[in-house]
């Protein structure tokens, strides 16, 4: 009998409440963007420690910042033990546009195996699947078999902008062996994965100005450069029309991969037509020479996320918009720098803008690329879990997207993480209709218990071997 069977058995017997209990969770509306959801943040921030507590962890406490709070709670008994850091994220994605929504986005509807709310996948559901593993653990044996700390952030959707200060400020107070991340995706139901490379991030905001109001088109149109259209003009000229980057110098740093290595992702990763299933279209588009997933993995990319200027209501008006603004999102590969692709950026957009307007280029959310170690004991140990959790073997993936707070852990801390994602690739995080599925939600708190049964002391990590 494995020491893992009691609390695998206590989480089959508390699967419907503990179901319950996330729905809860994600009824607070806690959207890191708008200023007006602080409130609702610090409630969840408070909800989260009290919960922690409730299952037996220690020093469940909420820990201001200058911007949301972060929540720790630890369980540090288990003398001469590994000690796992487990992080997070609370706050959630704004909702918006919300009449694409079939049911309220922060009153979560379970729709067969499915539960429908924003946060549900990400990262609500996943995160709270650690949690209720150790509460599996503490209930039958009263104690957890590592130690463990659990480190939760309620600012990963817009940057994690206080999280890496509070990481090199507090670096002793957190020391740990391994940290563990679930805030990504599986190949696919009874598929998993296991993150071992995400892209870094810039997130810049483009603001155009000609005058100091907006101007009637018919006294002044023809005679005043319009910032919109010189907005739209400078950003069509930061890329070619297959999407190849033209900001000079952005390709220095980036360095292509071994033959090998691209073999190997052909193997593991996604195809282009699921990648287009996904994304709802029949015809891709980028890059050329590269699969869509080496496109959305290892090569940047840049991103026009929002544009405004003018007027935006029902019916005509007239004018010239004094302004205009975008939101650029540059997605980064191993060895580029988020602080000099800005200068680059911002020093070009400035050569490209005309003497007719004015251009400013802000700097919003900048983050590292990260590589893990598909090798590292502490990794291998994460995909035996998963092969006993999930009945599969893990496959090895590249993903697209960016956690600041991974980065921040690599950086500062210089730890390993495993990066287990139990969401599924069409859970439509930051869309409308979130959901998660709920099979992996449970099968996600299984890879909980035995991954932290794993690293207690089972000697049988280091006799696989998952390339």
């Amino acid at each position: 009998m494995s020491r893992a069977d009691q609390p695998l058995a206590y989480a089959r017997t508390q699967g419907a409440h503990f179901v319950e209990e996330l729905k809860e969770f994600i009824r607070f509306p806690s959207v890191s963007a708008r200023p007006e959801h602080g409130g609702e943040l610090r409630k969840c921030a408070a909800w989260l420690a009290a919960h922690l507590a409730r299952v037996g962890l220690e020093r469940a406490t909420v820990i201001p910042t200058p911007g949301h709070p972060l929540v720790y709670a630890e369980w540090l008994q288990a003398r001469d033990a590994p000690t796992v850091l487990i992080y997070g994220h609370y706050d959630v994605q704004p909702a918006e546009p919300l009449d694409q929504w079939r049911s309220p986005p922060f009153e979560p509807v379970e729709l067969r195996d499915e539960l429908h709310g924003r946060g549900a996948s990400d990262d609500k559901g996943q995160m709270f699947a650690h949690i209720k593993a150790i509460e599996s653990c503490l209930r039958t044996s009263g104690r957890l078999p590592v130690n463990v700390r659990c480190l939760f952030e309620g600012e990963e959707e817009i940057g994690s902008l206080n999280f890496a200060p509070f990481l090199a400020k507090n670096r002793m107070a957190l020391a740990a062996d391994v940290v563990v991340v679930s805030d990504s995706a599986t190949r696919g139901k009874d598929r998993p994965a296991i993150t071992y490379g995400m892209r870094g991030a810039l997130n810049l905001e483009l603001r155009v100005k000609s005058g100091k109001a907006d101007l009637h088109d018919g006294l002044f149109g023809g005679s005043v450069h319009n910032p919109l259209q010189g907005l739209c003009d400078i950003i069509s000229r930061l890329q070619t029309s297959n999407g190849v980057i033209k900001v000079p110098g952005f390709y220095d740093r980036v360095r292509e991969i071994t033959a090998d290595e691209r073999a190997y992702m052909a193997r593991q990763g996604l195809t282009d037509e699921e990648i287009m299933t996904a994304a709802g279209i029949t015809r891709s588009w980028g890059d050329p020479g590269y699969t869509l997933y080496e496109r959305t993995t290892i090569r940047p990319a840049l991103s026009v996320s929002g544009i405004a200027g003018g007027y935006q209501g029902p019916g005509p008006k007239s004018i010239i918009p004094a302004e205009a603004v975008a939101k650029l999102n540059f997605r980064l590969v191993a060895e580029q720098q988020p602080r000099e692709i800005y200068q680059l950026v911002r020093d070009h957009v400035a050569r490209l803008t005309p003497a007719t307007l004015q251009s400013r280029t802000t700097l919003q959310l900048a983050a590292d690329p990260v590589t893990v170690p598909r090798r590292h004991p502490f990794i291998r140990a994460a995909a035996l879990a998963c092969h006993k959790a999930f009945g599969a073997t893990p496959a090895f993936v590249r993903s697209g997207g960016t956690n600041p707070a991974v980065a921040a852990f690599q950086r500062i801390l210089g730890l390993p993480t495993a990066l287990v994602g139990f969401g599924l690739p069409d859970d439509r995080i930051h869309a409308p209709n979130e959901k998660f599925h709920l099979p992996n939600f449970h099968k996600g708190i299984a890879f909980g218990i035995r991954f932290l049964h794993e690293l207690g002391g089972s000697g049988s990590v280091m006799s696989h071997d998952y390339r």
